[in-house]
């Protein structure tokens, strides 16, 4: 795969992804939200990596992480980067199920809708980049 078959490989997985937590805030799967809004920046970010780097993106879930090994967080505005911390708890992949009912309770129709809309507009910034 050349260059731009990785960063059109990661875009498509990461528009897939943001569709998918669109259908959980219709069926009301308020978890699944965060957690596709999470993969949905963290697909974005390996796309903005592969447009900068000839390696495989890093290993790694950490939202944070992956910014600063891009380079691309010292260039977000401070909003972008209270996104990145908004996100970072819902990647729920491996989480307790104790955890996993608090993060649910944190949850309604508006803090998803809102989670969703901030996810856009970083992912939005984040392809600007490229």
């Amino acid at each position: 795969m050349n260059k731009q078959e990785k960063i059109k490989y990661w875009l498509e997985i990461a528009d897939y992804d943001l569709e998918t937590a669109k259908a959980m805030l219709v069926s009301k799967r308020f978890l699944y939200v965060g957690f596709m809004c999470h993969q949905t920046i963290e697909k974005t970010l390996k796309a903005y990596f592969s447009s900068k780097y000839d390696d495989v993106p890093p290993f790694t879930h950490n939202l944070k992480q992956l910014a600063n090994k891009t380079e691309i967080y010292d260039l977000m505005p401070e909003d972008y980067k209270d996104i990145i911390d908004l996100l970072l708890p819902l990647n729920i992949e491996a989480r307790y199920p104790t955890y996993k009912e608090q993060l649910l309770k944190s949850l309604s129709y508006a803090k998803c809708e809102e989670i969703l809309k901030q996810t856009n507009e970083l992912k939005q910034w984040i392809e600007k980049q490229l």
